[in-house]
Formats: C-alpha cells, sequence, structure tokens
C-alpha cells in the first residue's frame, strides 16, 4: 500500500523569507530604542521639537539596524539569543537610569556603574522609588515583554535573512549614523547643542537631551576606555580672561600687588597688597616641557592674573577650623525658632545672600569634591576617589597640617563610600568613617548629632586643629517612615505648615542643629570658641524633594535653572562683626576665599573658584556651563543671556565668560589626570 505521508519540505523551503515577516525583528528593535528613549525624554522634560529629537532617532535607529545586522548572521536559536540578551541589557539601562535621574536629577555614567557595588546600601531608597514609579517602569518593560510573549516558532522567528536584506539594512544604519554625525559637527555649534555635547561637552542630562541616552552612553564609554580631549577655545592673549565690573583693588602688576584708593581725607600712605600667588615659573616651565599638553598647561596657568591681597587677608589667621559639608542642607532650613544655631551662626558671620551650590555628576562625592579642594569634577569619574593618589596641596587638610596643626575628618556613614578611606587621608587628614573607627547608633540616616559628641574630645585638646565633617543625617527619603532623623524630631515640625515631605527634610536638618549647638557648647567648655572658625555649607540641593515640596518651603515656584541651587554658606566666628555678602558665590569659591581668610599661602590661579574678597568679577558656573556673572545669567539649555537690571552688557561678554568656563573644566580635569599639582607646586 502506498504511503501517504507527506514529503518534508527541504530546509531552505522550511526557512524561506515569509515576505513581512522579515521586518518584525528589526522593526521590533528599532522600536524598542525609541520608545526607551521617548520615556527618558518625556521624564526629563526635554523639548521634544529640537534638534535633540532628531539626532535621538537617527542614531538610534542606526543602533538597532547594527544589531539586526548581527544577529541576523546567527542561527535561530543564537539569534534569538542575542536579540534577547540586547533587549534585556537595554530595559536594564533605561529602567536604572530612569530611577536615576528620578533620585538624583541625572544620569550614572559607566565609571560609576563600575563602581557600584555598595549601592546596595539605598536599596530602601531604590524600592520606594519603584513604587513610585512602577507605571513608568511597566512601560520599559513592554518591549522585552513582547518579545517573550512572541511565539519563538513565528514566521518572524524562522526567517533567512539574505545578503540583499542584510546589506539594505547595513547601509541604512550608514546613512542614518552618516546624516547624525554629518549633522552633529557641521549644523548647530552653539552652546549646550549637539556638537558641543558630541565634542566638547561630557555633562549626562545634556548629552541625553541632545543626543539620546544610547548616544551618550556609546560616547561615555569610548571617553572611559580611550580617554577624551575636548575642543577648547586657546586663552585670551590678555592676562585675565575675565572682565571686571565695579571697583577692584587697583593691581598694576603681580610683582606690585594691589593698592586700594585711598581716601581724599587721608594722608596716610595706602595699605599695598601682594597677590595671592606661589613663586612658579610657568613661561620657563612651558618653554622647557616637551609634552605639549602639560606645556598648554604652563600657558594657560601663566596667562591667569593672581587675586589681590585684601583687606580680608589674614582675618582669621591662627584660628581653628571647622569645616562641615553638610548632607542636603539649604536655606531652606535656617530658621530662628527651629534651628536656631544655624540661624545664629548664619546672621551673625559672613552672610551670604546670593550663594549658589551646584549639583554635579556624582551628587555628594563631587560636591565634597568641589567644597574641599576649588575644583572642578571631571565627568564620567569619582573626582574625590581618584585625586586620592595625587599632590592635593590647596586642601585644608594638607595646608594646615603643614602649620601644625592636628587634622581629623569624620564620616558618619560607611567610611570607604565614595573610596573616601582613600581621598581624604590624601586631603591632609586622620579619617574615621562607620567601619573604621568611628562609632555611632547604626540607624539611616546615622546622627549628626552622636558624630559630634563622640568626635570632639581627639582635638579640642590639641590646638591648632582642624577638624572637617561630611555629615549624613539630612538624607533622603523624606519622610517619617523611613527615616530614622525624620522620625526623631518629627514632633518638632508636625505643626509646620508644609507638605510631609518638607516637614520630614527639615527634621533631619534639625538634627545638623543640633550637631552645631553641641560643637559649640564643646568649644565654649574647652575655651576655644572665639579663636575657631566654623565653615558650613552643603554637597548639593535637597534633591529628595519634590518639586511641589521646594515650592512650598520657598513660599514661591522655584526657578528649577538657578534657584534651585540656591543655597546658604556659613562662615562663622564667634565675636567678629557680621558682614553682607551680595554678589553672586559658589562652592568653588570656598577654597580660596577661606586660604586667604586664615593668611595661608596659596596660589589663585590654580583653583577654579575665587577669593570673594579681592574685587575679582564674580562667577557661577553650574554643571551644563550655565552661569552667573555680575552682569546676569546664561541658560545654556535655552542659550540665552539675562542681564542684570540697569547693567550695560559688553557685547562679547558670554562668548568670553563661556570660553572661559570651558577652559576651566577642561583645565580642572587635566590637574586631577596630570597631577599637575605634584609637578608645579613648590
Amino acid at each position: 500500500m502506498a504511503s501517504t505521508t507527506m514529503p518534508r519540505a527541504p530546509v531552505h523551503a522550511r526557512e524561506a523569507p515569509h515576505g513581512g515577516a522579515r521586518l518584525v525583528m528589526p522593526a521590533l528593535l528599532v522600536t524598542a530604542v525609541l520608545w526607551w528613549e521617548t520615556i527618558l525624554r518625556i521624564q526629563a522634560v526635554a523639548p521634544f521639537l529640537n534638534s535633540g529629537l532628531l539626532y535621538m532617532v537617527l542614531f538610534g535607529v542606526s543602533a538597532a539596524l547594527v544589531v539586526f545586522v548581527v544577529a541576523s548572521l546567527l542561527q535561530r536559536t543564537a539569534r534569538h539569543m542575542l536579540v534577547g540578551a540586547f533587549l534585556a541589557a537595554l530595559t536594564a539601562i533605561y529602567g536604572s537610569q530612569f530611577l536615576y535621574y528620578d533620585i538624583f536629577g541625572s544620569y550614572y555614567t559607566v565609571f560609576s556603574a563600575a563602581q557600584g557595588g555598595k549601592a546596595a546600601e539605598f536599596m530602601g531608597v531604590v524600592v520606594v522609588k519603584v513604587g513610585e514609579n512602577w507605571p513608568a517602569l511597566i512601560l520599559l518593560l513592554l518591549p522585552l515583554v513582547l518579545f517573550l510573549v512572541l511565539p519563538k516558532r513565528a514566521a518572524w522567528a524562522r526567517s533567512r535573512f539574505s545578503w540583499r536584506d542584510r546589506g539594505i539594512a547595513a547601509g541604512l544604519a550608514a546613512a542614518l549614523f552618516g546624516a547624525a554625525l554629518a549633522g552633529v559637527a557641521f549644523g548647530d555649534r552653539g552652546r549646550g547643542g549637539p556638537h558641543d555635547m558630541y565634542f566638547t561637552n561630557n555633562e549626562p542630562v545634556g548629552s541625553v537631551n541632545q543626543l539620546g541616552l544610547f548616544t551618550a552612553m556609546r560616547l561615555d564609554l569610548q571617553r572611559f576606555l580611550f580617554g577624551f580631549e575636548p575642543e577648547v577655545a586657546p586663552p585670551p592673549p590678555v592676562a585675565s580672561p575675565l572682565p571686571t565690573t565695579g571697583p577692584t583693588p587697583a593691581a598694576t602688576s603681580p610683582d606690585e600687588g594691589a593698592k586700594p584708593p585711598s581716601s581724599p581725607v587721608e594722608t596716610a600712605e595706602p595699605v599695598t597688597y601682594g597677590p595671592n600667588a606661589l613663586e612658579i615659573d610657568f613661561a620657563a616651565l612651558a618653554e622647557a616641557e616637551p609634552d605639549e599638553q602639560l606645556r598648554n598647561m604652563h600657558t594657560y596657568f601663566g596667562s591667569l592674573t593672581p587675586s589681590s591681597k585684601n583687606e580680608h587677608t589674614g582675618m582669621f589667621e591662627g584660628y581653628n577650623l571647622v569645616f562641615i559639608t553638610a548632607e542636603a542642607y539649604s536655606h531652606y532650613a535656617v530658621d530662628p525658632e527651629l534651628t536656631p544655631t544655624l540661624y545664629k551662626m548664619v546672621h551673625g558671620g559672613f552672610e551670604f545672600t546670593n550663594f549658589y551650590n551646584p549639583i554635579w555628576g556624582v551628587s555628594t562625592s563631587d560636591g565634597e569634591y568641589v567644597a574641599t579642594t576649588g575644583l572642578i569634577p571631571k565627568a564620567g569619574v569619582w573626582s574625590m576617589w581618584k585625586s586620592g593618589s595625587n599632590s592635593m596641596p590647596f586642601a585644608m587638610g594638607n595646608q594646615l597640617r603643614g602649620l601644625g596643626y592636628t587634622t581629623k575628618a569624620y564620616h558618619n556613614h560607611t567610611y570607604d563610600y565614595y573610596g573616601r578611606d582613600t581621598s581624604h587621608p590624601n586631603l591632609g587628614y586622620d579619617y574615621k568613617g562607620v567601619g573604621n573607627g568611628l562609632v555611632v547608633t547604626n540607624t539611616w540616616p546615622e546622627s549628626d548629632l552622636e558624630m559630634v559628641d563622640v568626635t570632639t574630645a581627639e582635638y579640642l585638646e590639641s590646638e591648632p586643629f582642624h577638624a572637617y565633617y561630611m555629615t549624613v543625617s539630612g538624607h533622603l527619603l523624606y519622610n517619617f517612615g523611613g527615616n530614622a532623623m525624620a522620625q526623631k524630631n518629627r514632633d518638632l515640625v508636625e505643626n509646620l505648615p508644609y507638605n510631609l515631605g518638607g516637614r520630614a527634610y527639615l527634621a533631619t536638618q534639625i538634627e545638623l542643629d543640633r550637631a552645631l549647638e553641641l560643637l559649640m557648647e564643646r568649644l565654649e567648655e574647652a575655651g576655644v570658641a572665639e579663636r575657631t572658625l566654623i565653615v558650613l555649607s552643603a554637597d548639593h540641593y535637597p534633591y529628595g524633594l519634590e518639586k511641589r515640596d521646594l515650592d512650598d518651603l520657598a513660599g514661591q515656584v522655584v526657578d528649577t535653572r538657578f534657584e534651585l541651587h540656591r543655597s546658604s554658606l556659613i562662615i562663622y566666628a564667634q565675636g567678629m562683626e557680621p558682614e553682607v555678602v551680595e554678589e553672586p558665590v559658589s562652592s568653588l569659591d570656598i577654597i580660596p576665599t577661606l586660604s586667604n581668610l586664615m593668611g595661608l599661602e596659596f596660589d589663585s590661579r590654580l583653583l577654579m573658584g575665587r577669593d570673594v574678597f579681592a574685587g575679582t568679577e564674580p562667577l557661577v558656573i553650574l554643571n551644563d556651563r550655565s552661569f552667573l556673572t555680575g552682569l546676569g545669567r546664561y541658560d545654556a539649555v535655552a542659550r540665552s543671556f539675562t542681564p542684570n537690571e540697569g547693567v550695560e552688557v559688553p557685547e562679547d561678554h558670554v562668548q568670553r565668560i563661556a570660553d572661559e568656563i570651558d577652559r576651566r573644566f577642561y583645565y580642572s580635569s587635566l590637574i586631577l589626570d596630570r597631577d599637575y599639582y605634584g609637578i608645579v607646586v613648590p
């Protein structure tokens, strides 16, 4: 009897192209990338109708097509695994970046991801944020879910792709990538634009907004592996790169220093001030240097005019110093009833009414780096940790230890978080944190009050002394469930007219205030209060607060471009005459200002901030290269300059300042990369 079994189709017939089914895989990959990018763009409130959207599409589609071409070369199972792995990996990256942005207002870098093992300590924060953002996270999961539910044996999965198919996809990918690269290279070259982010700037939020996350992380990975040499304008031919506005000390040369204007009713000889500079012959160094990069550095720093010593120089010479970087501290926390010690110190010392504390890429660690070194952090790395193998002569620990001070540093959380066990001893401190000698109650967050209580005995009897504290009581999240400091001080804020988040935040700052109160008591008991200078600033604004909570605390809608970063700087000594400083000041200015006040020998040309009492032009630099000067403010996102009322702005003002800011970012990074202080500082 004849067999009725139908003959099996040959392999090539079973896996023949299935028409439109062949488009399913590339369509899924392209749609997935654009879907993820769009969700991040919505979260960041990035504009859709600008060139950034175009480059996001061009770069994103070309990347997805490249993955398709590679996958099409594989057999069915291997192809399926590769596409699944790609979708799973990208889902994890976009989801984690979504959460990171929600917490920190920025995106993590490849370096941070590689160093992120200790992030598990903050898993409670992540869990809360997952709960708050679950609808968006589910949307981010959709492409992977769709891939998993599509049947593996469906026509799209079994399709065979010809070399013609691969050639079309590869050609389209190359064309799109080439068009994007040409547009970036020859199109908009403005500050903060696509060209700036691709070739010059490494700021994560701006890069993602202008190029898309996929491209921003690709560039970050390239720079992490192979280094990064941005395009930077050469130094100007004049000695001082910044114009001045208003009266300044009349400096005729670095040797003569500055002379304050004499009064017509005075006959005494005017005081002559010298420059805050070390004896460094930059011209000779440049002439003898074969390394082009170092030669350019010598030329740049040699082109700068040192700031002048002034009437505030040495005002606190020989004083003890307590220097504090306070977690998420802000002027919102200063209240005569709620935080009386903070209030007393803010208004009883130098009162800075226009102080800004910009957030940088690595939030707390970068904020601490700026405050303690006077340098701009390098994007993409942990600058504070990386500085641990460098010469850091202008850090207060090293400056004062060289004068015979006892120098101690403390942190009331894990001692090696962000590599502080490497960086802080190198800044000149005997350093303790939780886990290497500092013992406080195991809560989250830990108590600043306890930290002060258990540490003051270690230095108060060892004059002259310098103690540095990095606090943690003010850390997010701001609620009364998972924040021990907020819970501890809940009764003191329960009846305040603010949202829950605002009340919880203020409760954490009460713990800082109580720590300062105890510190003042201990200084009094030791008889050293009148010869101890206290300096305090934050690491960053309280980004753990929702925007509505910030508006609630401020009593107005907070401008997220500039006012978001307005904060409070304390420089206070008991018995000093209060003084108001109204011009713009930033955390970059702390080290040069403090060095001048304490009469220390330093070189103002080698710091990225300024001594605020030297009469030089104010300059506040934000991470996205927006800035404020004495003439107005420049918004790098809107690319617009708003002058202050009643001032005349020179035509080249914005370009000159923007070029100088690029140089400061660039040369600050090189100070870190090349250990420049170790080369030039005597």
